[in-house]
């Protein structure tokens, strides 16, 4: 009997690992069991814990004047401020307005906010799957205090604008080119935080749909901003744009969650805010021509200078071919860097911002082929780091340092595609 004790052991190691990876008939039911799970443990939250009101009854307020007929953006004000979200936000508002009792039924609010975490998460597994993630990443997806809180504690219009953003990958994934589209630009027209992908979001289009086709995408999501704006550029065109898309809004230190550390002076320099505009611009540019635009097998002056002419930088069979390239795998690795990038380099972060970022760190860390503990044990460091309030000097630092190391860990990855075109005669074939 001792003998065979080794032998059991040895056994049901090899089948958690065998699940872990993949590699057992029961690795399939790791992510319905987990989303289960959450589902129960999202109705414990809204049963156990008390609701925060932060955001909530501005929304509500700023409804209220829309639905009454106001459409100046210069106007509309709530407890806590103007009105500083696209126009989208205010139609997907709206709507829990009238649901909520003019936002007075908060119990059911947050089921609402339940039901779309649970429908963004299924949206996130099923991208992960196709992108053939293994199931002992998953995990990291339902883990998350934070996470959690914002949805269904808070009722953030960041949540709606992940929902949006997980949608559009969704599509891209599946060549739904126009669909993802569309998904995307009205999770932009619920909250300008989505810019920090649409860089990844053209690229994404211009390889996967051709020049011409990625031009009518373009054309349409910023024909859905200015349709759904209508009503608010008739009334005050300059006063929706400067609030609806402010870029020059001054930031509260003490609400920072990123760069605290670097002291308030520091923070609220022109110079701070312009260096970590330019790194932006820098790291973009570098993860565009050494990683994003390998699959094109052409260089960044090959492309760019048909481009500037109105001219596609592919043959229609080159087309077909890059296209080819566009995998679900490079879909989700490009746009979410785009995000992570972003984020690193944003002038700073509030919590709500974890809505972005949570469901995108595991995948990364996995892609960058980190071993599996370093990817737990920096999943964990972040965890801790947004669940400190307020923030501090040392986990401010915790969440820029997860983030610069995630960043350079995707950067310093091998692997991505870049044959040249006219190398690629059995790709051809398959086309």
């Amino acid at each position: 009997m001792a003998n065979k004790d080794p032998s059991l052991v040895s056994q049901a190691v090899t089948l958690a690992f065998d699940v872990a990876n993949g590699r057992n008939a029961l690795s399939q039911l790791v992510a319905p069991a987990l989303f289960l799970l959450d589902a129960v443990l999202c109705a414990l939250v809204i049963w156990k814990i008390p609701y925060t009101e932060i955001d909530w009854k501005a929304y509500m307020e700023q409804v209220a004047q829309y639905v009454s007929g106001e459409r100046d953006y210069t106007v509309i004000k709530g407890g806590t401020g103007p009105l500083v979200y696209p126009a989208a936000h205010v139609y997907t508002y709206t709507g829990l307005y009238y649901l909520t009792d003019e936002g007075k039924n908060i119990h059911l609010a947050q089921q609402i906010f339940a039901v779309l975490y649970m429908a963004t998460l299924a949206l996130v597994m099923a991208c992960y799957s196709k992108a053939k993630v293994p199931p002992y990443v998953f995990p990291l997806l339902v883990l998350s205090k934070r996470l959690h809180s914002v949805f269904v504690l808070r009722c953030f219009n960041d949540c709606f604008a992940t929902f949006f953003l997980w949608l559009a990958i969704y599509l891209f994934q599946r060549r739904l080119w126009t669909a993802g589209a569309l998904a995307y630009a009205w999770g932009l027209g619920i909250k300008m935080s989505l810019l920090l992908v649409l860089p990844a979001v053209g690229v994404v289009l211009l390889l996967g749909r051709g020049f011409w086709g990625s031009l009518k995408c373009a054309g349409l999501m910023a024909n859905l901003q200015f349709v759904i704006a209508t009503p608010f550029l008739q009334e005050n065109a300059r006063g929706y744009v400067s609030k609806a898309f402010e870029f020059t809004r001054v930031f509260f230190f003490k609400w920072t969650v990123n760069w605290r550390f670097v002291g308030e002076d520091i923070f609220l320099s022109k110079p701070f805010s312009l260096t970590l505009l330019a790194m932006h611009a820098l790291v973009l540019t570098g993860f565009i021509v050494n990683k994003w635009l390998k699959p094109a097998g052409k260089p960044l002056t090959a492309i760019l200078v048909p481009i500037l002419h109105l001219e596609s930088p592919f043959s229609p069979q080159e087309e077909r071919l890059v296209a080819s390239r566009v995998t679900p795998e490079y879909v989700l690795t490009t746009i979410l860097s785009a995000n992570v990038i972003g984020l690193l380099f944003a002038r700073t972060l509030h919590y709500q911002f974890y809505s972005l970022l949570a469901w995108s760190t595991p995948y990364l860390l996995w892609r960058s082929g980190a071993h599996p503990v370093i990817q737990y044990g920096l999943w964990a460091a972040q965890e801790w780091a947004w669940n400190v309030f307020p923030s501090t000097k040392i986990s401010s630092g915790v969440v820029v340092g997860v983030l610069a190391i995630t960043v350079g860990l995707v950067a310093r990855r091998k692997g991505e595609t870049s044959a040249p075109l006219s190398y690629s005669t059995r790709e051809r074939k398959e086309t």
